[in-house]
């Protein structure tokens, strides 16, 4: 019979310091693992727990599944039934949203046209600069590591204030032993996500937070490579930019421009987003969406706002308009970020798939009480936001019936031909103008915008703009389909060693591309 120890004898007896510390350990390590799983589960649910309305996770409310369901069902039966008069409200509803889109590219293209280079601030005493958390959520990145941590040690901010996270998911062996291989600075940590749904990247980056340590949180993705003095850049934008300044944006540009004509297109794109129409958005004080990378803020904001929703596939849309909701201020930093753009289709289909879906979700998200999202955001904020989010969504799943017309019209021996009454005409004819100028607006704008960093020669590739839109018009429908059957699949978008640079040091101090190639 095994000897049982008396009270005093467990306490004070021979062997009770082993036992102790032994059961004191376990004690710890259940305690940790306890902690780990409040914590993971409030990275997960605590949106939707505490605000049920703002995260994808809550189902949509009856009336959106109604009117859903009516507006395809309508636009079908209309279709093969009145065919012109389907023609004609259809055309009745797109003009506005449209002709607002085209003002928005015009007036992005002013102010770009008319900008001259200002100074740009930047904080230089060390030490005056709080603790700064880098949030790198990373997936099957194993190819990048050596790139990241290099562009993560050319950032000039005093190590001793740097909080970097390397967020790996627990499955994700390959990228795990990368990052054993190289020996991490001090201030730089791995993070291992437990397993568990939905894989996403705001679940990785909202667990990821709750273990930061910075006063300011930045998250870059892990191909990134930011300006050397952005961190600094963002302090000094951050101290002068007002009290209700919740975000930077930095700019975001691509270093594999000529890879591909899908990465010369892609690198338009970008250009002419974060140079011209992001900067419009808050000059004309309208919601900005995030982009996914080079996102700054203030912890306590963050914290106010509640983080990035794990159930939403653009969770950086998503958190902008619940910034401007919550009446915080988003502004563009002058600062780059580049980044590698996909290359091929395929990879190039599944990021625009999953970037399309999670708009879907946000303006399904954020449209659930209309009245209510106009007293929070302002008639200007509400206009803006179904013109932007709207629009976009709008126009990219529109886009390839225009040429259906056109291509029916051509099939029955004339060419979009007028529908009957003054209303008719006059809707045609303005969705003329708008398809039209919709095209020479995005194009101008694309072009102006890549000259104006230096490049060009890709400026000269805006005249094939319109068959990209194809490519983003198949993509649409793919989301379409997968927000019905697969609303929270994550779809990864593949990196490559195509890096920009290869030693410690980011070549001229960036990752920004010899300009005389482009």
């Amino acid at each position: 019979m095994p000897r049982i120890r008396s009270t005093a004898e467990g306490r004070f007896g021979p062997g009770s310091h082993h036992d102790s510390s032994v059961q004191g350990a376990r004690a710890g390590r259940q305690g940790e693992a306890a902690q780990e799983l409040a914590l993971l589960r409030d990275a997960v649910i605590g949106l939707k727990e505490r605000a049920p309305g703002l995260s994808a996770a809550t189902p949509l409310p009856f009336w959106q599944k109604a009117a859903i369901a009516g507006l395809i069902g309508g636009g079908c039966l209309g279709a093969a039934l009145a065919p012109e008069a389907t023609l004609v409200a259809l055309l009745a509803v797109m003009a506005l949203p449209f002709l607002m889109v085209v003002a928005l590219r015009a007036a992005s293209l002013w102010k770009l046209a008319s900008r001259r280079d200002e100074a740009r601030p930047r904080a230089t005493d060390d030490r005056d600069l709080p603790v700064y958390s880098i949030l790198v959520p990373m997936l099957h990145e194993a190819a990048v590591v050596p790139h990241l941590i290099a562009a993560l040690q050319s950032l000039d901010y005093p190590a001793g204030r740097l909080d970097v996270l390397l967020i790996v998911e627990s499955f994700d062996t390959a990228t795990r032993v990368a990052l054993r291989a190289i020996t991490l600075p001090c201030h730089m940590r791995v993070l291992v996500v437990p397993e568990g749904e939905p894989g996403t990247k705001p679940r990785a980056c909202q667990y990821a937070l709750q273990h930061a340590r910075g006063d300011y949180v930045v998250v870059y993705d892990a191909e990134d490579c930011p300006e050397p003095d952005q961190l600094r850049r963002a302090i000094a934008a951050f101290r002068s930019g007002g009290k209700r300044l919740g975000c930077l944006q930095a700019q975001l540009n691509i270093y594999n421009s000529r890879q591909s004509w899908l990465t010369r297109q892609f690198t338009l794109e970008y250009t002419a987003l974060f140079d011209a129409i992001l900067p419009t958005l808050e000059w004309l004080r309208l919601p900005v969406p995030l982009g996914g990378t080079s996102n700054h803020f203030p912890r306590t904001v963050l914290d106010e706002v509640g983080g990035w929703d794990p159930y939403n596939v653009t969770e950086d849309a998503d958190l902008g308009i619940r910034l401007a909701r919550a009446g915080w201020q988003v502004s563009v930093l002058p600062s780059t970020t580049w980044e590698e753009a996909p290359p091929t289709f395929r990879i190039w289909r599944k990021q625009r798939t999953r970037w399309l879906k999670g708009w879907m979700q946000t303006y399904l998200v954020h449209m659930r009480a209309p009245m209510r999202l106009w007293r929070e955001l302002g008639a200007r904020g509400f206009l803006g936001l179904q013109v932007l989010m709207g629009g976009l969504i709008l126009s990219a799943l529109v886009h390839p019936w225009f040429y259906v017309l056109v291509a029916a019209d051509l099939w029955q021996g004339r060419l979009l031909g007028v529908p009957d009454g003054m209303l008719g005409r006059t809707l045609l004819g303005v969705g003329l103008f708008n398809v039209v100028a919709g095209y020479l607006s995005a194009m101008a704008l694309g072009a102006v915008a890549a000259a104006r960093r230096g490049r060009h020669r890709l400026a000269l590739h805006a005249v094939l703009m319109p068959l990209y839109w194809l490519g983003i018009s198949f993509a649409a429908y793919r989301a379409l389909w997968q927000l019905a059957v697969a609303p929270y699949y994550w779809e990864k978008t593949e990196h490559f060693a195509h890096l920009p640079h290869s030693g410690p040091r980011p070549d001229r101090g960036s990752c920004e591309p010899p300009i005389a190639a482009e």
